[in-house]
């Protein structure tokens, strides 16, 4: 069972297309570590033991007559509870839709699923993953398995946590300002926002000015780039997918000569923690070492959060808002608080905010006339308390900081706004223990190249076997 809980989805589909592990051994030591695991973490919403080990049954079955199955068939697979999924409870962490049971799943969901992977079950996020925290009143706390006093990140927290601590190797989060790498680099896992349109987003309300990704969350690289193959492709809900006929993973790369790569400390923010900066500087140094040209990009930056907060929290407002007579005493306060900011933006306010971000577009695209890609930290800091405010101020490194959003995670939201690829990869840990993490940004459409610099620096700087002590 132990080795079957950290076995990556590579090796776990080929052990199990083999038929040297069943897809029923595998579903049930997922279950078994879930099982374990839920009473700390507090990761998952819904857990659908009885229909995984149906649909293992079904893969095993079919291996047994000698059929062909899918690049992921019999591995465990968590979604996110922002995520349809068929039969199986979505409530978005809101009372809301606390008995809403999709009858379709979501595109990337389908696709995960037709390729053999089996749902074990739904993972908290804070309601309407409207924050970097996973909490929500229907649910209560969700806790980082590094450190259960600490914060497991958010708003995909539960696919961080329930990854990190063994309960299936596969998770698919959701990404609206950060929403998988903040958990990712919380949790020290791998967490990938992939290019604009690459994995089909049909459950947006705004097709046209989208911010949210779906994406994968793995302990590995090469489990992302397997994920991320499966999930991408066409599909005509999305009309940003239509110009991508797919992905494949790709080979790998022994050294990185020819590439000029920068490196950005800051992205608007001033207080970066010591240990993110000596962590970040090993990497880039590593990146050097395999023959990457690096430069420092120290020029001045517009910290990205005001603008995506107004875009943001209109767009909760009128999605949500609707709601908020009826179940306001249900709601976490804090996303009442943000659609009334939200109500607060003009449509002056609005427009401008959209300004930005081709403004920002275009910056970053003349960055990338320079550059092959982008390196800066995922985070400030590690993970901050589980029951940090919002609205609160935190601290780095003994300093009081005002704004979560704005100095926890500036990396994030620019790429969300301009669609630009980017994963975040564990970086080793920080003086409180807790796992650090590096963020790598490409061009468009440069999601392979990104995953090669990412796997090289895994085997530069390996991290996989490193597993939280619970």
């Amino acid at each position: 069972m132990d080795e079957l809980y950290y076995m990556p989805a590579t090796e776990l589909a080929a052990v199990i297309a083999a038929r040297r592990v069943s897809a029923r051994e595998a579903t049930d030591a997922a279950l078994a570590r879930i099982e374990v695991t839920e009473p700390t973490l507090n990761a998952f919403v819904t857990v659908c033991a009885e229909r995984a080990r149906d649909e293992a049954d079904a893969v095993d079955a079919r291996l047994a007559k000698g059929e062909t199955v899918g690049p992921l068939a019999g591995v465990p697979l968590s979604v996110k509870d922002l995520v349809n999924t068929e039969g199986v409870r979505t409530t978005f962490g809101s009372a809301v839709f606390e008995h809403n049971v999709p009858a379709k799943d979501a595109v990337a969901v389908a696709r995960l699923r037709a390729a053999g992977a089996v749902l074990v079950g739904k993972t908290a996020t804070p309601e309407f993953g409207h924050k970097p925290i996973t909490y929500t009143p229907l649910f209560g706390w969700t806790a980082n398995p590094w450190d259960t006093s600490r914060s497991p990140g958010g708003s995909s927290g539960g696919a961080a946590a329930a990854v990190a601590a063994g309960g299936g190797p596969l998770g698919l989060g959701t990404d609206g300002g950060g929403s998988i790498r903040i958990p990712a680099a919380c949790c020290g896992i791998v967490g990938m926002k992939a290019s604009l349109g690459l994995v089909p987003h049909d459950q947006t309300p705004d097709v046209f000015n989208n911010l949210a990704y779906f994406g994968p969350m793995t302990r590995t690289v090469d489990d992302a780039a397997l994920m991320l193959s499966v999930m991408a492709g066409a599909d005509p809900s999305d009309p940003h997918s239509l110009r991508l006929p797919g992905f494949a993973p790709p080979a790998r790369r022994d050294d990185l000569k020819g590439l000029k790569l920068a490196w950005a400390p800051r992205l608007g923010n001033e207080v970066v923690a010591e240990d993110v900066l000596a962590a970040s500087q090993a990497a880039v140094a590593a990146l050097a070492d395999a023959g990457a040209e690096v430069e420092l990009l120290d020029e001045p930056f517009e910290n990205a959060e005001p603008m995506w907060r107004v875009m943001t929290f209109a767009a909760w407002a009128a999605r949500f808002g609707a709601h908020a007579e009826t179940f306001v005493n249900r709601m976490d306060p804090t996303l009442v608080e943000s659609m009334e900011k939200g109500r607060g933006f003009g449509a002056v306010e609005l427009q401008q905010a959209m300004g930005f971000r081709s403004v920002l577009y275009k910056r970053f695209a003349g960055w990338f006339e320079r550059y092959d890609g982008l390196v800066t930290p995922t985070l400030s800091r590690t993970a901050v308390d589980q029951r940090q405010e919002l609205f609160g101020p935190f601290e780095i490194d003994g300093q009081r900081v005002e704004s979560l959003r704005a100095d926890w995670y500036p990396y994030t939201h620019p790429f969300n706004l301009t669609g630009h690829p980017a994963i975040t990869i564990p970086n080793g840990f920080g003086g409180d223990g807790l796992p650090l993490a590096l963020q790598l940004v490409g061009p468009w459409d440069s999601d392979g190249l990104l995953l090669q610099i990412a796997g090289l620096l895994e085997r530069a700087r390996p991290w996989a076997e490193r597993r939280p002590p619970l």
